[in-house]
């Protein structure tokens, strides 16, 4: 055992690259860089913000790019094993973190459009319950006052525009038969408290 782990320590650069290349020596080279730089490597992936689980597996992908560059004649021993892996290891666990922040950011993005898709499919029930009140109030007032308050309120017309619609002198005669209609909405409402914060809220959505 003793023999080996020497064998493995005295591994120049050299011999560890001509290994892989043929393929004779892939994994005695593959122990010896365990043995000689997993640590190192280790480290640098728990110091930024990784663990030694993120740690294990980007190095088995360390590795494995490592052993294809070398064996596709992309990496000729310019600068070190030790440095190579080194950098290997950074900019594959950059591009780890930066994806992990993209699917963070995506997620959170899409709960933040499903929250708000969700409170806006509610509101827009609650106004639609909230109109079919309306309307059965405005049955109740009669002709002319639902004619008036569906023009201001549902097709969002000026007095102006309702006297244009309408057989009143002027805009201050629409202006007080609005005042009256609501008067009496009012006092239906009253006689039904709870459809109050319905109409109300209705009222606000449609102006």
């Amino acid at each position: 055992m003793s023999g080996t782990k020497r064998t493995l320590n005295s591994l120049s650069d050299t011999d560890l690259l001509a290994g892989i290349k043929t393929g004779d020596g892939i994994e005695r080279a593959m122990r010896f860089i365990y043995q000689s730089h997993y640590r190192m490597l280790e480290s640098y992936v728990c110091n930024n913000s990784g663990d030694p689980d993120d740690a294990a597996d980007l190095i088995q992908e360390v590795m494995v790019t490592f052993i294809e560059l070398v064996q596709k004649d992309k990496f000729r021993g310019e600068t070190t094993v030790k440095s190579f892996l080194y950098t290997l290891t950074r900019n594959l666990w950059i591009s780890e973190l930066r994806k992990r922040g993209n699917d963070a950011k995506r997620n959170e993005e899409f709960e933040t459009s499903r929250d708000t898709l969700e409170a806006d499919a509610a509101q827009y029930v609650m106004y639609k319950e909230a109109q079919k009140t309306i309307v059965a109030l405005f049955d109740k007032l009669g002709a002319v006052c639902k004619q008036i308050l569906t023009l201001f309120y549902y097709e969002d017309l000026s007095m102006k525009e309702i006297l244009e619609r309408t057989e009143y002198d002027n805009e201050q005669v629409v202006r007080n038969r609005k005042y009256k209609c609501l008067k009496e909405l009012t006092d239906l409402v009253n006689s039904s408290p709870a459809t109050f914060d319905n109409i109300k809220a209705a009222l606000q959505r449609t102006k």
